[in-house]
């Protein structure tokens, strides 16, 4: 019975997660599609599950592209992945 309620506690935990906060708190994976038009200029994580990209109009001699970004935790032991974050531009 215990181990029933420990799997339902853990399905219930990552069901309430938004795909940014599992993307950084547990290594899934995330991806962002830029509103049409516009081109990537930064993106960074906020907080504990935000991410903020910075924007900029496309010109006539841009060209689409598909970036991705991905989190280094930095130590030789994890409990948990790498998160990954795509960003795509669209015309």
């Amino acid at each position: 019975m215990k181990k029933l309620a420990f799997i339902a506690a853990i399905g219930l935990m990552f069901s309430s997660c938004s795909s940014n906060q599992m993307a950084k708190s547990f290594g899934g994976s995330t991806t962002v599609n830029l509103p049409s038009g516009q081109k990537l200029v930064n993106v960074t994580w906020k907080d504990e599950a935000d991410i903020w990209y910075l924007t900029r109009p496309m010109t006539a001699t841009d060209t689409l592209q598909t970036y991705t970004f991905t989190q280094d935790k930095g130590s030789l032991i994890h409990l948990t992945g790498n998160g990954v974050v795509t960003i795509i531009e669209s015309k």
